[in-house]
């Protein structure tokens, strides 16, 4: 036929030489792999035996709510400190920029892990101690799930979300049922309640019905894959899945087995007699939020973007989420990213085309008990409140977060 059959070495390598840059008699580095400016992160023992993050990064928590106590203060004393949704990505929360929330404000307690023991006593047959190596012999679980602080909740003087929702976070949780430890406690008839404490400076304490306590309650040593922070309870936490944030004692060190509510400090302030009230005030959501585009966020102009949020429910897993890109006209279903867990925050996006008009964006979600996130009117007139963004609504207020999107590219908060 007169053709030359190729050379395959040669053309491996001719392919080899422009993919990678050569030219004959010279070799240059890979497109992208020339170091910036020349510079280096020069390895040390600190970097090997725990790593850090690069310096372009910037993500930090913030006190809250804003303009109020600083944290921490002139004594030292810790108060609450919001997470940057704005920056999150996925549904995990890292360790180091988890929300923080402390009863009333206290220093971080100092815990010699070696030291610490957990007793468990009252209505039982057998009152033990833990020890943390004791807990870690024991069958173990590990499972995302959510807390958030009751204070969790839009205000109109709020410019990001992590001032309007900072107060929430998700990790991955590891440690043992709490209903293993009671079962080998042995929980007597009559038995409906216990109150879990921890050692806080401020004794953070809150009684959780035994229905709860026997149910999914996680007493945890891990969090995202290593120990416990002590900002979160180190070395031992009790984990209260969908339960407000308060109930989720820190450094826990003792559980009362008792057949009443008890009045603890943590309890004083969250009671009421309203019934409408009561039955939103121990679970959270359904609730979700827009992180980008979000407050104080800059589009650049018309075109593509991704909406991008987060969804949750102290009801069980998120089932659908809804974004409106025209100030809740039209609803359309956004696409759930990776798995929706039980009491945990679920990443949800949606395609958008802006056409560089003025506009409002929402998001409302619906859980697997087929609660649906309420907007404010509704969370008005459920309660008979005035429609005031600035009116703090009895509950937990889940209502649906607006984000204003102006001609110029600026995200607003739609509540202001």
């Amino acid at each position: 036929m007169g053709l030359k059959r190729p050379d395959r070495r040669g053309f491996l390598k001719s392919a080899a030489a422009v993919a990678g840059g050569l030219t004959l008699g010279s070799v240059e580095p890979a497109l992208g792999q020339t170091p910036a400016s020349g510079t280096f992160i020069k390895g040390s023992d600190e970097l090997i035996a725990y790593g850090e993050r690069s310096r372009f990064v910037t993500s930090v928590r913030i006190p809250h709510p804003p303009g109020g106590r600083a944290s921490p203060d002139g004594f030292g004393l810790v108060f609450h400190v919001a997470a940057p949704l704005q920056d999150s990505v996925g549904m995990i929360t890292p360790s180091s920029l988890h929300f923080v929330g402390t009863t009333r404000g206290s220093f971080i307690p100092d815990i010699d892990p070696r030291e610490h023991r957990l007793m468990i006593h009252g209505m039982v047959d057998r009152p033990l101690t833990f020890t943390l190596e004791d807990l870690k012999r024991l069958p173990s679980v590990t499972r995302p799930h959510f807390i958030e602080c009751a204070g969790n909740r839009s205000r109109p003087q709020h410019k990001t979300v992590q001032e309007t929702h900072g107060m929430t976070s998700c990790a991955e949780w590891t440690g043992v049922l709490l209903s293993v430890l009671l079962k080998e406690a042995g929980v007597k008839g009559g038995a409906s309640w216990i109150v879990a404490e921890g050692a806080e400076e401020v004794k953070g304490a809150s009684s959780i019905p035994m229905a709860k306590a026997m149910d999914d309650c996680l007493v945890c040593y891990g969090m995202n894959g290593e120990a416990v922070r002590p900002q979160q309870g180190f070395p031992m936490r009790l984990l209260v899945p969908g339960f407000e944030g308060i109930f989720n004692s820190k450094y826990l060190r003792r559980i009362k087995v008792v057949d009443r509510y008890y009045m603890t400090y943590n309890d004083y302030g969250h009671l009421t007699q309203d019934p409408k009230n009561a039955a939103l005030g121990v679970q959270i959501g359904p609730k979700s939020v827009i992180t980008f585009p979000s407050g104080e966020q800059q589009l650049p102009g018309r075109g593509f973007y991704e909406i991008s949020g987060l969804a949750w429910s102290g009801g069980g897993a998120i089932r659908r989420v809804e974004v409106s890109t025209d100030g809740g006209r039209r609803w359309m279903d956004a696409e759930i990213r990776g798995t929706a867990y039980r009491m945990a925050h679920t990443r949800f996006s949606f395609n958008w085309n802006w056409d560089g008009k003025e506009t409002e964006l929402l998001s409302r979600c619906t859980d697997e008990l087929g609660s649906v996130q309420p907007s404010r009117a509704q969370v008005a007139e459920f309660f008979n409140v005035p429609l005031d963004p600035s009116y703090r609504v009895p509950g937990r207020d889940n209502s649906i977060q607006p984000w204003r999107v102006a001609s110029d590219g600026s995200v607003h908060n739609g509540n202001s």
